[in-house]
């Protein structure tokens, strides 16, 4: 996550914990200073999916669609991905899904996001999200966005109203109602949009009914850019927008 914040609000910023970088970068641009709030939420991003298995210890999870056992690869690590005999749920994912995340851990701060995490003090970037990389993917799979487009407007609602219909398919008829979703990915669904629609109004508070963007591509100097990496896209592209300090940024 990558945002401008005040003077003011950079100065009170509290110290990160041992082994997490400052939460606050300072950096020159087009002749002005900023104020940078920066987080890196590690294993949140496209390493999600382990993090939720991991909640099941090798036994079934209510996150994985009816009809599919097996193991679900990462980072050389396999990990047991079966479904329930009821099949998937979407409640009793969402339920995995706040473990996973942390939403309860302790927090020394007054504005946190989970896991412990200082939020940065939101402030008038709040109103303004752009959200990167797999949440584009996924609102693709599900079919609520145009995969041609290089952004789109959402609500975290429209991941859950796709949840609701994906985590009560079976495995063998996924693709029929689905039928963008890749095929490594069908088993996953359920857990991906649930979890999408998790992290962002559990996770980072947003409102349900909330407008955000999911950012495939971002304008800079008359060309689209892929938007891979939160602060290198926020400075780079971001920027040229007349409303920087008003932005949210994250992947």
């Amino acid at each position: 996550m990558a945002y401008a914040v005040s003077e003011t609000d950079a100065a009170k910023a509290p110290q990160a914990p041992d082994g997490v970088e400052s939460y606050i970068t300072e950096m020159f641009l087009r002749g002005k200073k900023y104020y940078l709030y920066v987080h890196s939420y590690l294993r949140y991003g496209l390493p999600a999916r382990a993090e939720v298995l991991k909640v099941s210890r090798n036994a079934e999870n209510p996150c994985i669609l009816a009809g599919f056992d097996g193991y679900y690869k990462y980072g050389g690590v396999e990990y047991k991905a079966a479904a329930p005999s009821s099949g998937s749920s979407l409640r009793e994912c969402q339920s995995v899904v706040l473990e996973a995340l942390h939403v309860n851990a302790t927090c020394s701060y007054k504005d946190c996001t989970f896991g412990g995490i200082w939020n940065g003090g939101g402030g008038a970037g709040e109103n303004n999200f752009f959200v990167a990389s797999f949440f584009f993917e996924v609102a693709d799979e599900a079919g609520f966005v145009d995969p041609d487009a290089p952004n789109a407007k959402v609500r975290p609602v429209d991941f859950e109203n796709a949840a609701k219909v994906a985590c009560h398919t079976e495995l063998k008829d996924l693709k029929s109602i689905f039928p963008r979703v890749k095929d490594g990915d069908v088993p996953y669904i359920c857990l991906d949009l649930v979890y999408q629609y998790t992290l962002l109004v559990d996770g980072f508070g947003i409102d349900p009914q909330q407008e955000i963007t999911l950012v495939k591509q971002i304008e800079y100097q008359d060309s689209l850019v892929e938007a891979a990496w939160p602060l290198g896209s926020a400075i780079e592209a971001i920027s040229s927008l007349p409303k920087f300090e008003k932005l949210m940024y994250f992947i």
